[in-house]
C-alpha cells in the first residue's frame, strides 16, 4: 500500500473519532456554560478550550459563543466538529480509490449538512446529535464495506488512538473548576450509562464509574479497551517476531500506557485521574508520531552523486 493512502485511511480514522468525542464533550458541556454567570462562563470557557487544543480567534473575554464557533463549526481549525468533518473528507477523496463507494458516500453527504443547522446554542445542541449519528453511521460502514485488510487495520488504529485521546480529554474537563458535572454526567456523555449500570448492578459510585471508563476490557470507550485496539491494528500491520522488545516504537509506546493503567491499583482513583489523563493524552501522541515516522514519512530526497575522478 502507498504511504499516502495508508496516511489518509489513518486520519479519516482520527477525524471522524475525533468529531464524535468533541460533539461529546461540547454537548456535555453546553446546558452548564449556558447557566453559569459571565464571569465564571468566561474561565471556564478558556479551561475548556485549553483541554480541548482549541484558541479563539480573539482575545478577551470568552463567551459561550466564542466556545460554540472554536469547538463546532470553525471549518479551519481541525480541533473543532467541522474542521474535523472537512478533514475526513478530504482524506476520503485522497484515498478514493481504496475506500468503499457507501464510505465515500457517507463522508461526502456529512460534509453537505455541516452547513444546514443553526449556530446558536439550541441548533449546536442538536447539531452534536446529529454528529454523533453521522459518525456512528461511518464507523459502521467502515467495519461493513471494506475487508479487513491492511487498509481497515490503518482507519481502526487512527480510531483507536483518537477514541482513547478524546475519553482523555471528557475525563479531563470533569476537573475543571466550575465545570459542575457528574459521573452519571460524564458516563452519558461517553453513551456509557446503560452499559455501566449492567455491569455494576448494585454497585455505584464516582470511584467506579471512574474505574469504568478507565479500565474496563469490554466497554467500547473505555480507554483500555481503545489502547487494547490499536495495539492489535499495529500488531495485525507489524506482525514480525523478535525475542525482546518491539521495533515498531509506537506499539510499544501504547503497549506501555495500557499496562501501566490495566495493572496499577491505586487507593483512591479519582484523586488519580488528572494524572492517567495526561499520561494517556502523551502516550497517544507519541504512538501518532511514532506511527507516522514508521509508515508515512515520505521526505527523504534523492539525490545525485557525481563519480569522483
Amino acid at each position: 500500500m502507498l504511504s499516502r493512502i495508508a496516511e489518509s485511511l489513518f486520519w479519516i480514522g482520527r477525524y471522524v473519532e475525533r468529531a464524535d468525542g468533541t460533539a461529546r464533550i461540547l454537548d456535555v458541556h453546553l446546558e452548564r456554560l449556558n447557566q453559569l454567570a459571565p464571569e465564571d462562563q468566561s474561565l471556564l470557557a478558556a479551561d475548556l478550550l485549553g483541554v480541548m487544543g482549541a484558541r479563539p480567534r480573539e482575545a478577551g473575554e470568552l463567551t459561550l459563543e466564542d466556545v460554540v464557533a472554536a469547538l463546532a463549526n470553525d471549518r479551519q481549525s481541525a480541533t473543532s466538529i467541522a474542521g474535523s468533518l472537512v478533514a475526513a473528507r478530504e482524506n476520503a477523496r485522497r484515498a478514493r480509490e481504496t475506500v468503499s463507494s457507501a464510505l465515500w458516500e457517507s463522508l461526502n453527504t456529512t460534509w453537505y449538512g455541516l452547513s444546514q443547522h443553526r449556530k446558536d446554542v439550541v441548533g449546536t445542541y442538536r447539531f452534536c446529535h446529529w454528529v454523533q449519528e453521522r459518525t456512528a453511521m461511518v464507523r459502521g460502514i467502515v467495519d461493513s464495506t471494506m475487508s479487513h485488510d491492511e487498509a481497515w487495520q490503518f482507519l481502526v488504529l487512527g480510531r483507536s488512538l483518537e477514541r482513547a485521546d478524546m475519553t482523555a480529554r471528557m475525563l479531563s474537563t470533569g476537573e475543571l473548576a466550575g465545570a459542575g458535572l457528574s459521573w452519571v454526567t460524564m458516563l452519558r456523555g461517553a453513551g456509557a450509562y446503560e452499559s455501566f449500570l449492567r455491569s455494576r448492578r448494585s454497585a455505584f459510585g464516582d470511584e467506579h464509574a471512574a474505574e469504568f471508563l478507565l479500565l474496563d476490557r469490554l466497554f467500547p470507550r473505555s480507554i483500555v479497551f481503545s489502547l487494547r485496539e490499536a495495539e492489535k491494528a499495529l500488531a495485525s500491520l507489524d506482525p514480525s517476531f523478535q525475542r525482546v522488545g518491539f521495533i515498531n516504537d509506537a506499539r510499544r509506546v501504547v503497549g506501555q500506557a495500557r499496562t501501566f493503567l490495566e495493572f496499577h491499583r491505586a487507593e483512591n482513583l479519582l484523586e488519580e485521574v488528572p494524572e492517567h489523563m495526561d499520561r494517556v493524552q502523551k502516550a497517544c501522541a507519541e504512538a501518532s508520531n511514532a506511527v507516522t515516522r514508521t509508515y508515512f514519512t515520505h521526505d527523504v530526497d534523492l539525490a545525485w552523486v557525481g563519480e569522483n575522478r
